[in-house]
């Protein structure tokens, strides 16, 4: 993809559905005025907005390196809604998350990916745990695969919990040859044989610049550092990315050594 490619849709609920309370932060099913239904994550939940990073970030790395993901929105929320909802909880919520958050298209009739039922061609699964190694995704196992099947086309969603580092404070990003001992529980982990190959792909996809076009969707109202500018906010994410990929032998021999145990 070119850099020029990377752009989201803004759209604005029109209906809130019903939450979706297998979800820690809470997500809910709404319908937009593009008449499309989204699952909407709160830039008011518990991680804050950035969560909502995250899941942007990794969501369009994922579509750059040709995996599927449900059309990522921007979406606007009402303070409105916030007021008519009757449970405290969910109403809490909605006041604290009036303005700008993240949706995902929503996939109706999909099914949860089950390992035990479907299993992945090794090219693709070496993809995704390629991808998630780079973006320290710990919310990728076989109790919770973040994973659906529609169309009999694997889909991957749900990324707030990458990028964990992002929250650790000041520094975060600067350089550091940093593991990621978390990729022996990925779900897909058996299935990944061609993991060097990948890398190679990957890193060729990658690029500076469409590393700087990804972050640069970010809107600045979600750049919540205290005394530090949104540009030096989002040159800290461009500097993680680029420095998880110029060591990418490391987390890639990393789960190479995981898979083997394995099988």
């Amino acid at each position: 993809m070119e850099a020029s490619s990377f752009s989201l849709r803004t759209v604005h609920v029109t209906r809130y559905i019903t939450p979706l309370r297998e979800g820690g932060s809470l997500p809910a099913l709404v319908e937009a005025d593009d008449g499309f239904l989204y699952v909407v994550k709160f830039r008011g939940a518990g991680q804050g907005p950035k969560a909502l990073i995250a899941e942007l970030i990794v969501g369009e790395l994922a579509r750059a390196l040709g995996l599927r993901l449900p059309e990522l929105v921007f979406i606007e929320l009402d303070e409105a809604f916030g007021r008519t909802e009757p449970d405290e909880e969910i109403q809490d919520l909605l006041r604290a998350s009036t303005g700008l958050n993240l949706a995902l298209h929503y996939l109706s009739g999909a099914s949860t990916f089950d390992p035990l039922v479907t299993t992945v061609e090794p090219h693709l699964a070496s993809q995704v745990v390629w991808l998630d190694a780079l973006t320290l995704n710990v919310d990728r196992t076989a109790r919770n695969t973040n994973m659906l099947l529609w169309h009999k086309e694997l889909w991957l969603i749900d990324h707030g919990a990458a990028l964990y580092v992002h929250h650790a404070g000041p520094n975060w990003a600067a350089p550091s040859r940093r593991t990621f001992a978390q990729i022996k529980d990925h779900v897909l982990l058996p299935q990944a044989s061609e993991l060097a190959t990948v890398d190679a792909e990957a890193r060729a996809r990658l690029t500076p610049e469409v590393l700087s076009a990804i972050v640069a969707l970010v809107p600045e109202e979600w750049l919540t550092e205290p005394d530090v500018p949104a540009q030096e906010q989002r040159a800290a994410y461009v500097q993680f990315l680029e420095n998880r990929l110029a060591a990418s032998e490391i987390f890639v021999q990393e789960a190479n050594d995981a898979r083997q145990a394995l099988v």
